[in-house]
């Protein structure tokens, strides 16, 4: 295949990087100052692991239009920005397929609508990574982290364009790709998991990961509005995805704290979630408003939820840091040990 990677940012720029070096004819779309620095420097890339540079020549390409011939464009960018470029995409009727990477919760109908149900296959780019300078930070996209990409088809036909599509990017370097057969469902459920929920939570924290992993009142509300959101999905009839969310719903909320606690003062949460979440305000604002379109269908009672957006939105004060004062719902933990211990005074009585 023939293979454009629309979108010089961090994911962008390490996907094209990674495909080139597994043999693959790739080019890299960049603009302005983005351009001029990778014709300067190259693809800088700097495993945030190790320490370890790397420095790979991508072809790269400065515009796109309606004659542009490419068997595959990779759409690297969030859903805001992807949204603007769309009309230039849908000028053009040579690419064979248009595969888009990114968060969203509102579906394939958008891309579908502009460029053709046989021409979209929609995606989520598993890889983190930050700017520093001219180089690219990652975590993801080496031998021991492979940048996983998730992608699946959203119409009943399109089933062999993304078997083959799979084939080809898996050829790249260090990089694996699950087939997801719920890819809207899988989208929507990770937008639940982060966007009305973490991303708000982390913001009253100063997108600070340390402040807030000892912050209970910060993640009692990311946890709530977790399952809230979760419940919405639900309510519309979308399967749980990926299926290993749905221990979400059983886990007590005092063991959920705790759990969220630990994860966030992972060292790499500061490149997973900080860095990104510093930049990413507007994409948080568009995914926020595609979910809360799905709360509202749903008729779910989501008073987290509406309490984070709108604490995000109006750029409400911080809390306090360390803040303890939210009760957490210990029953869900109490209830079950007393059932549990009735279950076996009982047993014990009648044997």
């Amino acid at each position: 295949m023939k293979i454009l990677v629309f979108g010089a940012g961090p994911l962008g720029t390490l996907l094209a990087a990674r495909l080139l070096q597994g043999g693959l004819d790739v080019s890299l779309l960049a603009r302005g100052t983005r351009l001029a620095d990778l014709k300067k420097h190259g693809v800088v890339l700097k495993n945030w692991n190790t320490g370890k540079v790397e420095s790979i020549q991508v072809p790269l390409v400065e515009s796109f239009g309606a004659k542009a011939i490419y068997d595959l464009v990779v759409v690297v960018m969030r859903k805001n920005s992807a949204l603007k470029i769309l009309p230039l995409l849908a000028e053009n009727k040579k690419v064979k397929t248009f595969l888009f990477l990114m968060n969203n919760a509102d579906g394939p109908d958008v891309f579908v609508d502009a460029l053709g149900a046989n021409r979209v296959i929609m995606g989520f780019p598993g890889a983190a990574g930050y700017r520093e300078g001219h180089a690219i930070v990652h975590i993801n996209g080496e031998p021991e982290h492979p940048a996983v990409i998730v992608m699946g088809k959203h119409t009943l036909g399109e089933g062999s364009l993304v078997e083959e599509t799979i084939q080809e990017l898996e050829k790249g370097l260090h990089i694996q790709v699950e087939n997801e057969p719920h890819m809207d469902a899988w989208s929507k459920y990770h937008v639940a998991l982060l966007f009305p929920s973490l991303a708000p939570a982390f913001y009253l924290c100063g997108n600070d990961r340390l402040r807030i992993s000892r912050t209970r009142d910060a993640i009692v509300l990311a946890w709530r509005a977790i399952k809230e959101g979760f419940s919405v999905l639900k309510k519309l009839g979308y399967p749980i995805r990926p299926t290993h969310f749905k221990r979400f719903l059983f886990i007590p909320e005092p063991l959920a704290v705790v759990f969220l606690s630990k994860m966030l003062k992972n060292p790499r949460m500061e490149v997973a979630m900080t860095k990104h979440a510093e930049v990413i305000r507007d994409e948080i604002q568009q995914l926020n408003s595609e979910f809360m379109a799905l709360v509202q269908q749903s008729g779910e009672f989501t008073p987290t939820i509406h309490f984070l957006v709108n604490q995000f939105d109006r750029k409400a004060p911080l809390l306090p840091d360390g803040s303890r004062s939210i009760r957490m719902r210990w029953s869900e933990i109490l209830f079950p040990l007393l059932l549990l211990s009735l279950t076996i005074l009982v047993l014990a009585y009648f044997l």
